[in-house]
C-alpha cells in the first residue's frame, strides 16, 4: 500500500519499461467524488519535480465543487525517482515513455494533462504517439518552438556551479537568478521556491536532480536552429489546450503563442503577470483560470 502523507498526498512508486523506480504524488481525498471526474497529471520542467504543483495540488484536490483526483510526476533523474546510469536517457522520448508507463500502473486511461516546461514538450509526444490518453492539455509556458536565449539562460544557470550553504542562501540565490522576471514573487515565494527545488543533505539544499542533466545542455550548439514540434503540435490542436505564458518569459515568444493561436481556433491564453519562465501556477489569478478551464472537463 502506498505510504500517507500529512501533506496531503500519498507517496507511489512504480517501475520505468527499463527498470528504473520512478516516483509519485497521488493527491486523492475522497475517492467515491473524484471517480467521476476525470484525474489531472501534472509534469514538471526540465530540473523540477512534484514539489513544484504541491499548492496547486491541494487546491485542485480539495476544490469543495469539483475535486479532482491529482497526479505529479518525478521524471527520472529528478526528485525521488532514481537516476539512470545511462544518461543518454535523459531525453524527451524516454520520458514521454515514462508517463505512459505511470498511467498504466496507476490505472489511468485518460486525463488532463498540465505540462510545464519540458513537461510540455513531453505532452506534444504523447499527443503524437497516445493521443487515446488526453482528454485536455494546459501547457505552462511552452509550445513547439523554443528561444535560443531562453534555453541558453536556463544552460548558464543550472551550469554556474555556485551551491548555497544554507536555505536562506538558496533563496537569495534564486532570487538573484530569476528576479528581474519574476516581479510579483514575494520573499516568501523564493523560500517556497527553494524548498521545492532542492533538497535537504546534512541540513544543506543541495539541487534535487542529476547534475548529468543540466550537463547536456552544454553541448547544444545555438549556431543552429533548435528543431521545433509543430508536427506534433497538431496532434494537440485536436484537444481543448489552454497556453499559460509568463509575461517576462525569455523561452516563449509572442510570436510563438500566437502562430499557436492561429493553428488551434479554440486555444485558451492566460498571462501569468508578473512572472518569467515556468510561472508558479498556484500565484494570483492562475488557479483560478485553470478551474474555469477544467469545468469544461469530464
Amino acid at each position: 500500500m502506498p505510504d500517507t502523507d500529512a501533506g496531503g498526498f500519498q507517496e507511489r512508486f512504480y517501475t520505468s519499461s527499463d527498470g528504473l523506480r520512478l516516483y509519485a504524488r497521488d493527491y486523492r481525498l475522497d475517492q467515491t467524488v473524484t471517480a467521476r471526474r476525470l484525474p489531472v497529471i501534472c509534469l514538471p520542467g526540465l530540473t523540477r519535480n512534484t514539489r513544484d504543483f504541491h499548492p496547486l495540488a491541494l487546491l485542485l484536490s480539495r476544490d469543495t465543487r469539483v475535486p479532482r483526483r491529482v497526479m505529479a510526476l518525478d521524471s527520472r533523474g529528478r526528485g525521488n525517482s532514481a537516476w539512470d546510469e545511462n544518461k543518454a536517457n535523459y531525453n524527451l522520448a524516454i520520458e514521454a515513455g515514462d508517463v505512459i508507463a505511470g498511467c498504466t500502473a496507476f490505472g489511468i486511461e485518460r486525463a488532463i494533462f498540465i505540462g510545464t516546461s519540458r513537461g510540455g514538450l513531453i505532452l506534444h509526444l504523447i499527443a503524437a504517439t497516445r493521443p487515446d490518453l488526453l482528454e485536455a492539455v494546459i501547457l505552462n509556458d511552452i509550445g513547439p518552438v523554443l528561444e535560443a536565449e531562453g534555453l541558453a539562460r536556463i544552460r548558464d544557470y543550472l551550469n554556474s556551479g555556485r551551491k548555497p550553504e544554507d536555505w536562506n542562501e538558496a533563496a537569495v540565490i534564486l532570487k538573484e537568478n530569476h528576479g528581474a522576471s519574476f516581479t510579483a514573487l514575494a520573499e516568501e515565494d523564493w523560500h517556497e521556491m527553494a524548498l521545492a527545488l532542492y533538497r535537504d543533505i546534512d541540513g544543506k539544499p543541495v539541487a534535487d536532480f542529476d547534475p548529468a542533466i543540466a550537463e547536456a545542455l552544454k553541448s547544444i550548439d545555438f549556431s543552429q536552429p533548435l528543431p521545433d514540434l509543430w508536427g506534433q503540435f497538431e496532434s494537440l490542436s485536436r484537444l481543448p489546450l489552454m497556453l499559460i505564458r509568463g509575461q517576462h518569459t525569455s523561452l516563449l515568444s509572442q510570436e510563438s503563442a500566437g502562430e499557436m493561436a492561429r493553428r488551434h481556433s479554440g486555444l485558451i491564453r492566460h498571462t501569468a503577470e508578473g512572472q518569467g519562465h515556468a510561472p508558479l501556477l498556484h500565484l494570483d489569478n492562475i488557479p483560478t483560470a485553470i478551474r474555469a478551464f477544467l469545468a469544461t472537463c469530464p
